[in-house]
């Protein structure tokens, strides 16, 4: 106890700064550079659950399901730009899962990286099994993508993209089956 005592009145002070505005230094540096990093790469999804069918979906379920997949989302891109399935979290699985991995390996092989900006998904939920174990999502995705070698963009467009997304429930979060791409609706 006599070792804290003597040390507390040297901790209260760092140079001329004194520790609570030291930490609330760092917490506000910490905080923005937070910010900045996710206020571009949060994609926005709104989820319509209003015409799944034949068993309606419970708002709990909706939160958790909305939670989910934009989570997926944000952890697709991730994976795609750093070449690696880590950011995964095992939000894929099944055909999904083999297809991401096979676009990481695919890109990495390459040298080329890919980014998906501005996300916008609108999604609506098409069929909820009675059981509650499968939920079939239609999701129109509108955002920026590039195709990098390096450093250097080699590709740049903006799409508008239509998937059938299969996600079953796991453990402790819905997981993305399929997500395949189709021409429309």
């Amino acid at each position: 106890m006599r070792g804290i005592e003597n040390l507390a009145p040297r901790i209260r002070r760092v140079g001329s700064v004194r520790l609570p505005k030291l930490i609330a230094i760092a917490v506000m540096t910490l905080l923005a550079t937070h910010h900045s990093l996710c206020a571009d790469s949060t994609p926005r999804v709104i989820l319509n659950t209003s015409k799944a069918g034949p068993r309606t979906v419970e708002s709990l379920t909706e939160s958790a399901i909305l939670r989910d997949y934009k989570f997926a989302w944000v952890n697709l891109e991730a994976a795609l730009e750093s070449n690696s399935t880590a950011p995964l979290s095992g939000l894929f699985a099944g055909t999904a899962g083999a297809w991401l991995n096979d676009a990481v390996a695919s890109q990495r092989r390459n040298g080329l990286t890919s980014r998906y900006l501005n996300q916008s998904h609108n999604v609506a939920a098409v069929f909820y099994a009675p059981e509650g174990d499968m939920i079939e999502l239609h999701d129109t995705a509108d955002y920026d993508l590039q195709i990098l070698d390096g450093s250097k963009t080699i590709h740049d467009e903006h799409v508008v993209v239509h998937y059938v997304v299969l996600m079953t429930p796991g453990a402790d979060r819905w997981v993305v089956r399929q997500l395949q791409s189709v021409p429309e609706f």
